[in-house]
């Protein structure tokens, strides 16, 4: 495909999301009706999308609609793109604009068209971040960084990433974790390549690997959420411990035995009513659901998914999370919590709220980690017993 296709089939997919589909469904009903699309067509496509919806506002006033075409000519404008090349109507591109389409608005002068967020969320977003706040809007706008995690028990981060470029993957040592390796350049073969077939790197933001590297070492960990299982196989890269994974969901920790036989590594899988029995645990490890507000550069339809009432259903729901799961908890033990999220009412507020329930309990440690180009957002805080 031309670039000038891919761009009218981002615009076909756009449609198709403003029209009510998903935008994992929209791409994925594209590719199958779309067979002669390659791979790289198709992660090209992919890209122009979700380009768009993490900045869809200012695409949408720069473009000045929000029909595919409107936001993708927004979204060319804001990337200095050359729009008459891509908009030439040859080679299945799109047709080309017409002199008053190009001619562009001026920048806006509103925050919620600035910061790319939704109107409700905008109080907030700024009282979580205060004067952080307009340079996180930002840097959401941006495409995440891709960064791996070492297999150190297998492999030094030095040797891995020497070893990566002979495969054709360029990386950089990442600040945040010991084991943290940023992608430059090949992010598209790392799934194909030799050392993440041999269990020597795994997928996992930098952030969510220093909330992992936060905990203390040993003992019997629970991973309370564990969802498709990266912090449980985090976890037990340390031989001391033994970790158990459980999630509400048992169906999204399928693939976590193929992925713990890659690594290497050994860990549990627990089923809800067998946790009682099997507590206590020295650590239990609550990475709640929330809105995903820290990690939304990945999945940039959450931003205008959310809603206030489903933020309200997320706090009760990471409420009924702790005090589960404090019940599990040995007594000199350590409740870990953490969420994605930059919104205080998932984070600050949540260990305020469990505190005045359980006045048993103090707060030993608490983080954020900002959005950047190390890491998403994340909020994680330690708890333990008062104990006479």
């Amino acid at each position: 495909m031309t670039p000038g296709a891919r761009v009218a089939a981002a615009i076909e997919i756009l449609d198709d999301i403003q029209g009510g589909q998903a935008a994992e469904q929209a791409l994925t009903r594209w590719a199958r009706r779309s067979r002669f699309a390659g791979s790289k067509d198709r992660a090209a496509i992919r890209d122009h999308v979700f380009d768009v919806l993490r900045c869809r506002p200012l695409a949408a006033h720069f473009g000045r609609g929000e029909t595919g075409r409107m936001l993708m000519l927004g979204l060319l404008h804001l990337q200095k793109a050359d729009i008459a090349a891509l908009f030439s109507g040859e080679g299945h591109a799109p047709e080309p604009a017409s002199a008053a389409k190009l001619d562009f608005p001026a920048p806006p002068q509103d925050r919620a068209t600035l910061w790319c967020l939704p109107e409700w969320l905008l109080a907030p977003f700024e009282a979580s971040l205060g004067d952080d706040a307009a340079r996180t809007a930002d840097a959401l706008q941006a495409r995440a960084p891709t960064v791996l995690r070492v297999n150190l028990a297998r492999i030094e981060r030095q040797a891995a990433g020497e070893l990566l470029r002979e495969q054709g993957i360029d990386t950089a040592v990442n600040p945040l974790a010991d084991a943290a390796l940023t992608v430059i350049e090949g992010q598209r073969r790392i799934r194909n390549s030799a050392a993440y077939a041999e269990g020597l790197i795994e997928l996992q933001d930098a952030a969510s690997q220093a909330v992992v590297a936060a905990l203390p070492t040993g003992g019997r960990v629970l991973d309370y959420c564990a969802g498709g299982g990266g912090k449980s196989l985090a976890l037990a890269m340390d031989p001391a411990r033994q970790v158990t994974a459980h999630d509400v969901a048992p169906a999204r920790m399928a693939d976590l035995p193929t992925r713990a036989a890659r690594a290497g590594v050994t860990v549990e899988m627990a089923e809800t009513a067998t946790l009682a029995d099997a507590a206590p645990y020295d650590v239990v490890l609550c990475d709640a659901p929330c809105s995903g507000s820290g990690a939304w550069r990945r999945a940039a339809e959450g931003k205008w998914t959310l809603t206030p009432a489903r933020l309200d259903e997320l706090t009760a729901i990471q409420d009924d999370i702790l005090d589960r799961a404090a019940a599990l908890v040995a007594p000199s033990g350590v409740l870990a919590y953490a969420t994605c999220s930059v919104l205080r009412a998932e984070n600050e507020d949540r260990l305020a709220a469990f505190l005045s329930r359980h006045p048993g309990w103090t707060c030993v440690f608490a983080h954020r980690f900002t959005v950047d180009a190390a890491g998403d957002g994340f909020y994680t805080a330690h708890l333990q017993r008062v104990l006479d």
